[in-house]
């Protein structure tokens, strides 16, 4: 599964056809923005990434359920990534709440997360189960946690063997894109 950042496509990258095309939204500043984004990627599958329980900035103005009929609509979203997962609980609510086409992608960013991971895939209805990692926002939980740094590396293998075992595809970061020509500004820098 390759998945390709909307800020590349800010940057006139193409996007490979059989790439998934991800909006963060935390970087679009309205409703509007999505829908024309979605427009503009009709041709790929699409992965919403939706910040819930964000502490950094950017962060999104709109809710959930004003996304409901954007998901809807367009039946090439086939997956809604949900920040910040620390049980099945947080997962639960959105799976019954999302259209049938959309899977939702649980994404872990602290150390309850990881050690509840069996609890959060049990309660994914779906045959192929995706989760996300935040290798960012682990290593900043567990330390705020007052956790030595040393115990990240057993969070990422911890997380990485339940997925081996269990079938479950683990989405991290390779890399990232760093540029000196984002003009852009967000209305949620503050």
């Amino acid at each position: 599964m390759l998945i390709i950042s909307q800020n590349l496509s800010n940057s006139d990258f193409k996007i490979p056809d059989n790439a998934i095309y991800r909006i963060n939204l935390a970087w679009v500043n309205s409703l509007n923005e999505l829908s024309d984004l979605l427009s503009k990627h009709s041709i790929h599958k699409i992965f919403i990434d939706l910040p819930i329980g964000r502490t950094k900035p950017p962060h999104n103005s709109y809710t959930f359920d004003e996304l409901i009929p954007i998901l809807e609509k367009n039946l090439n979203v086939k997956y809604l990534a949900i920040s910040n997962v620390n049980s099945s609980n947080d997962v639960e609510k959105f799976i019954s709440s999302v259209p049938k086409h959309v899977e939702i992608v649980p994404k872990i960013e602290n150390p309850d997360g990881v050690a509840n991971i069996s609890n959060i895939v049990s309660c994914m209805p779906y045959s192929n189960k995706t989760i996300m990692l935040d290798h960012d926002d682990l290593f900043s939980s567990l330390t705020k946690k007052g956790e030595s740094p040393s115990k990240f590396k057993e969070y990422i293998n911890s997380l990485q063997n339940y997925c081996f075992e269990n079938n479950v595809t683990l989405l991290r970061t390779i890399g990232v894109v760093f540029s000196d020509m984002e003009k852009r500004e967000t209305q949620y820098m503050k």
